[in-house]
């Protein structure tokens, strides 16, 4: 049990999340647009990876 000289108290944004700036929000639109880019440097990425294992 604490006593008063116990008491802790939290931020009082201690449940909310932190929010998305609004210059690094993607507009609706353009967010399948945003997702096949990163899939295709994503496929990249791998491709290199592949081929670097392979020339060993």
């Amino acid at each position: 049990m604490m006593g008063r000289d116990d008491h802790q108290t939290s931020g009082n944004n201690s449940s909310s999340l932190p929010q998305t700036p609004k210059n690094l929000k993607i507009p609706p639109g353009k967010v399948d647009e945003e997702f096949s880019r990163e899939l295709n440097e994503w496929d990249d990425a791998k491709a290199e990876r592949e081929q670097k294992n392979q020339a060993r």
